[in-house]
C-alpha cells in the first residue's frame, strides 16, 4: 500500500472541515469568508503591530482558505487607522489591529478622539503582549542606565529620544522615564518605528523605547545597544539585558499588548468563529515560536478578556499619562 504526504495547505483544509462538522452553527452558515479580508493595521509597515499581524494573517489565510489582507493605515497616534475601521461595515469583511495605545492611552492623551473604542469596537481576541527596549545609538558611548541618566542631567535637553509617534508605548515609555529620573530628554515622534530606528542608526537622534518585535533584529546584530527592557521580568529573547527596574528605576512596568477588534455590530458568530481559529492558531508550537522569536508573547482567550484587559489599563494608562505631562491634540 503506497502512502501519500499531505501538503500544509492540505492539512489546514482538512482540520477546517472536521470542525465545520463539530461546529456547524457558527458564521460557516452564512457563508463566511467569501472574500478577501481586510485587516486595518493602524501604524506603519514594518514596526511591531505590521511583523505581529503578518504572521497572523498568514495563518488565518491558511486556516480559513481565504486571503487576509494587511492594510496598514499610520498616522495619529493610531487615530487614522482606527477611524477608518470604526466606519467600515460591519459584515466581517474589515478587522483591525486594536492596542493599548488605540483601546486604552488615546482616551487620556487626546482631548477629544474621533471615534469610541468602547462603543464603536467589538473585541475579537487578545493576541498577547510585547515589552519595549530603551536603546542608543553606539557612538552614544554610554553603557548603561544609569550613565545615560548622568548624561541627560548633565546636559538638559541635548539628548534627543525617536519615537514611533506621539501616543505609543515608546513615545510614553519615555516621558515616563523622564518623569522618574528627572531628566530632560528631547522627544522627537516619527510617523512609525521605521522610521525612527534609521534615524537613530544613523545619528540623528541618540535614543529610543521601541517593542522588541521591531527593535530585536538591530539588537542582535550589535547595531544599537540596548540598555534595559521596560517590564517587571527580563525578557526571553535577551536575558543578559536587565529591567528598567533592575537599573535603579523602580517600580518601571510598561508592555505593550493589542488584540483583533471589529466594527460594532458585527455579526456575533463571525466574531465567534475568528477567536475560536485565532486561539487554535496561537496554540500551535510553530507559531509561538515565530513570535517568540519577535519578543512577542502570546495569550488566549474569549473576546471578554481583551474587553477586561481595556477595562483594567485604561485608568493605568491615564495616570501614566497625568504623570509624564504628556498631551497630544
Amino acid at each position: 500500500m503506497t502512502t501519500r504526504r499531505f501538503t500544509r495547505r492540505e492539512m489546514m483544509t482538512l482540520g477546517i472541515a472536521a470542525t465545520s462538522l463539530v461546529l456547524p452553527g457558527l458564521a460557516r452558515a452564512a457563508g463566511w469568508p467569501g472574500r478577501p479580508v481586510r485587516l486595518v493595521v493602524p501604524s506603519a509597515a514594518g514596526g511591531s503591530p505590521d511583523a505581529i499581524c503578518r504572521i497572523l494573517t498568514e495563518e488565518l489565510s491558511l486556516s480559513l482558505g481565504q486571503s487576509f489582507i494587511v492594510d496598514n493605515k499610520p498616522g495619529g497616534a493610531g487615530n487614522v487607522g482606527m477611524v477608518d475601521l470604526v466606519h467600515a461595515a460591519p459584515d466581517g469583511y474589515t478587522l483591525g489591529y486594536g492596542n493599548v495605545g488605540t483601546l486604552a492611552i488615546n482616551k487620556a492623551l487626546f482631548r477629544k478622539l474621533p471615534y469610541d473604542p468602547d462603543k464603536q469596537l467589538a473585541p475579537v481576541a487578545l493576541l498577547g503582549y510585547v515589552q519595549n527596549a530603551l536603546v542608543v545609538r553606539k557612538d552614544l558611548g554610554v553603557d548603561s542606565v544609569q550613565a545615560l541618566i548622568a548624561r541627560a542631567k548633565a546636559k538638559p535637553g541635548a539628548l534627543t529620544m525617536g519615537s514611533a509617534g506621539n501616543g505609543t508605548t515608546g513615545h510614553l515609555s519615555g516621558e515616563l522615564f523622564k518623569s522618574m529620573t528627572g531628566t530632560s530628554i528631547t522627544h522627537v515622534p516619527y510617523r512609525g518605528s521605521p522610521q525612527a530606528i534609521q534615524d537613530l542608526l544613523g545619528g540623528q537622534v541618540d535614543l529610543m523605547f521601541d517593542n522588541l518585535s521591531s527593535i530585536s533584529p538591530h539588537i542582535k546584530a550589535g547595531r544599537l545597544k540596548a540598555l534595559a527592557v521596560t517590564g517587571a521580568q527580563r525578557s526571553a529573547l535577551f536575558p543578559d539585558i536587565p529591567t528598567l527596574a533592575e537599573s535603579g528605576v523602580q517600580g518601571y512596568d510598561i508592555v505593550a499588548w493589542g488584540g483583533i477588534v471589529a466594527p460594532a455590530r458585527t455579526s456575533p458568530d463571525i466574531i465567534a468563529q475568528l477567536n475560536s481559529v485565532i486561539n487554535a492558531i496561537l496554540a500551535r508550537p510553530a507559531v509561538r515560536e515565530r513570535y517568540a522569536a519577535i519578543g512577542f508573547e502570546t495569550l488566549t482567550g474569549p473576546p471578554a478578556r481583551l474587553t477586561e484587559r481595556v477595562a483594567r489599563e485604561t485608568p493605568l494608562w491615564a495616570g501614566v499619562v497625568k504623570r509624564s505631562g504628556a498631551q497630544v491634540g
